[in-house]
């Protein structure tokens, strides 16, 4: 037996199928189902029968959840502790933020200068990646706090300090098209475009919207993070479309934002697990966090 084993468990009890829990965990369907069928051999059990599609726990394995669970928890204490050792012995206080590439690079520099400018007993770690990555950052125990889209598809999860963000058109400087007050599909039906990649949640709706009007995009480049798109931009390589929250944290380039129509709406917020006890000093930077981002917002 082992942790991995362990966390595979614990994701398919919660979810219900090896595939809800795969994507939970960052692991493919057959490594989730594997790490299941050897913890089954380990411990001489059958933990779940199939039902129209779904996993169902056993007897068997609702009475070993709580007992896994501690064990679980246990581990994942022993790592945090061996963080705080690693940055500087148990009289600090660690703190994990899982936030999006660009935020990282933008923002979280002067979030975490003016926080520990306060709280001088604190280190910040910064964990960065996709909206998916963080959430499952978060449910590891990668990051304490991680910002996330809502709704999320994992109920495991307090949301705090929600907000709403709107879809922005993203336009060098001495474009044509800054001098209109919004920006619509029509005004960009010639226009070449620099698009986040076709996985990203802002991508699919992009593309929803895209096909009720009929609207065929020229893309020009493909992009990672809304940093990138907001760079290509400024080197004239054409217009972009990205939330206005990340883009107000690129104002120095020569770019200006325009409102997007059809409007689309995007609401975030801070992330915790919900089922863990958090230290005040979290909930005080999340505060401290929302604070910056609904000034800049």
């Amino acid at each position: 037996m082992n942790l991995k084993q362990f966390e595979a468990f614990q994701a398919i009890m919660a979810s219900g199928s090896t595939i809800a829990a795969a994507a939970r965990l960052g692991l493919s369907q057959s490594a989730t189902s594997r790490l299941l069928t050897q913890l089954e051999e380990s411990l001489g059990l059958s933990l779940f029968v199939r039902r129209k599609g779904r996993l169902l726990a056993t007897p068997d394995a609702e009475e070993l959840l709580a007992q896994i669970n501690r064990v679980v928890e246990e581990v994942q204490r022993v790592q945090r502790l061996a963080d705080a050792l690693r940055v500087g012995g148990i009289r600090k206080t660690l703190i994990k933020v899982g936030v999006p590439i660009s935020m990282a690079q933008q923002l979280m520099p002067r979030v975490v200068a003016d926080f520990i400018a306060e709280h001088a007993n604190t280190v910040v770690e910064i964990v960065s990646g996709s909206y998916e990555a963080i959430e499952r950052a978060v449910l590891d125990g990668s990051a304490d706090i991680g910002f996330v889209r809502v709704p999320s598809a994992l109920a495991d999860f307090d949301i705090v300090h929600t907000l709403v963000s709107e879809a922005v058109c993203v336009l060098p400087l001495d474009h044509p098209l800054s001098a209109r007050a919004q920006i619509t599909l029509d005004d960009l039906r010639k226009e070449p475009l620099v698009l986040l990649g076709r996985q990203r949640a802002l991508r699919t709706e992009l593309d929803l919207a895209f096909r009720a009007a009929q609207f065929i995009p020229k893309v020009r480049i493909e992009v990672h993070s809304a940093g990138a798109a907001c760079g290509f931009v400024a080197e004239g390589l054409g217009i972009s479309i990205i939330n206005s929250l990340l883009a107000s944290h690129f104002s120095h380039l020569p770019i200006v934002c325009r409102p997007f129509r059809p409007r689309i709406a995007y609401t975030f917020g801070l992330a915790f697990r919900a089922d863990q006890p958090r230290a005040k000093v979290l909930d005080d930077f999340a505060r401290h966090f929302i604070g910056h981002l609904a000034v800049h917002e």
